[in-house]
């Protein structure tokens, strides 16, 4: 009998805490503050700390360079307004992403357009966006959703043949490869999310933007900090723009998590690649569709439900699962084109800039339904895991799985 009936559910103690910050960490943030109550001095920004958490990022990445920002949602707004894209133009964005993926498309006065997502993934595919490109195309904003890659060659393909530059957003996916390389690498500029729930973070918030473009780099990273002449010889303030950096406390803790990068993607790999095999048998649920010579790194997993052979839909699956004590998301329907802002046009209220502005030449009253974007987060649900997940605890994920497939399966019922 399944637990959601009453029956006895296959996991009784609670999945293990991640623990994602331990004594290194500490010890990194007490050093500073030892150094500051020594010296008299406060804990700033831009000094030897974030050098150093930079430096370290660009070498995971093999070269190129990197500015730590305050959010990922800073690391994307940086990534754009590097660019220096003409406004009042068009930005292809993701189907499914958090908002801070697409807002800060629409704060630098371009028009976010939503391409649909590939057939059983939760990312873009190029043939999705070749199909809201326009003369009014500026840039293709691709998320590696769930730390599962896009299909980057043929999106890489596509923006050369329209010379447009690619932003990877990263948030999701620290170390995930494509073909062998590093996502993050792929594109003119990314946008990596460091907060703490993330693979490798820099305390509760933080963002890195990086580049292999030293003149990308230079831009963002000048972008970040008020438009301070950073890299140039001389001059003022050069260009408008916020405060976001990143600061030592946040590079120091980061600089330690980094390190640990690694062994945290591996162990995530164990675990997914283990409950993968666990459901070789299974008829009715699996993990979702990835994409040939990818390396995800999992920050979560996507289940994917057949409720054609079930007698339940993919919610009261995911419900039965956490009944039996493995916790579930039923849905991930973070689409951007159905969020209340992006409907409203609420960026600059009381405009609709930057849909409204006058010198956009676009299709001002374009919605974007996304179908297989709906299909995809309908027929998935989550389950979260983590680089501490050791074998009784892919066991049971297997054998909660197996346990509620069996029970709503069609043939059981016949």
């Amino acid at each position: 009998m399944l637990a959601i009936d009453g029956g006895k559910p296959v996991r009784t103690e609670p999945l293990p805490k991640r623990a994602l910050f331990g004594e290194a960490e500490k010890a990194a943030a007490m050093g500073l503050f030892d150094d500051a109550i020594e010296s008299g001095n406060a804990i700033g920004y831009g000094g030897p700390e974030e050098a150093a958490y930079e430096a370290a990022v660009v070498d995971f990445h093999g070269g190129g360079f990197a500015d730590l920002v305050n959010s990922g949602t800073s690391a994307v707004y940086v990534a754009l307004g590097g660019l220096e894209l003409e406004p009042a133009g068009e930005v292809v964005v993701p189907p499914i992403t958090d908002p801070g993926g697409v807002m800060p498309v629409a704060l630098l006065n371009q028009v976010p357009v939503v391409a649909d997502a590939a057939r059983g993934t939760f990312n873009a595919g190029a043939e999705q966006i070749a199909a809201v490109l326009t003369p009014h195309t500026r840039a293709i904003l691709v998320a590696h959703i769930a730390g599962e890659p896009a299909d980057m060659d043929p999106i890489l393909e596509l923006a050369r043949s329209r010379d447009l530059p690619v932003i990877e957003d990263c948030a999701q996916a620290h170390g995930a490869r494509y073909g062998g390389r590093l996502v993050g690498t792929l594109g003119k500029v990314a946008a990596f999310s460091t907060m703490s729930g993330k693979h490798h973070a820099t305390g509760p918030q933080g963002g890195v933007v990086f580049s292999t473009d030293e003149q990308v780099g230079w831009r963002c990273k000048r972008f970040a900090d008020r438009g301070k002449p950073l890299g140039l010889t001389g001059g003022t303030y050069v260009r408008a723009g916020l405060n976001l950096n990143g600061n030592e406390l946040a590079a120091a803790v980061g600089r330690v998590q980094l390190a640990r990068l690694p062994e945290i993607i591996a162990s995530r790999r164990r675990v997914a690649m283990a409950i993968a095999a666990g459901l070789d048998a299974a008829s009715a649920v699996r993990l979702g569709r990835e994409l040939p010579n990818t390396e995800g790194v999992y920050w979560f997993l996507r289940v994917h439900v057949d409720a054609q052979r079930l007698t339940v839909d993919k919610d009261g699956f995911a419900a039965a699962v956490a009944a039996e004590g493995i916790p579930t998301n039923p849905s991930y329907r973070h689409l951007p084109a159905e969020a209340d802002w992006f409907r409203r046009r609420r960026v600059f209220p009381p405009s609709d800039y930057p849909w409204g502005l006058p010198d956009y030449q676009g299709d001002r009253q374009a919605t974007f339904s996304c179908p297989l974007a709906v299909e995809a987060v309908e027929s998935h649900f989550l389950l979260h895991i983590h680089e501490n997940f050791g074998a009784g605890e892919v066991a049971d994920i297997v054998a909660a799985l197996r346990k509620v497939e069996s029970a709503y399966s069609e043939e059981s019922t016949t």
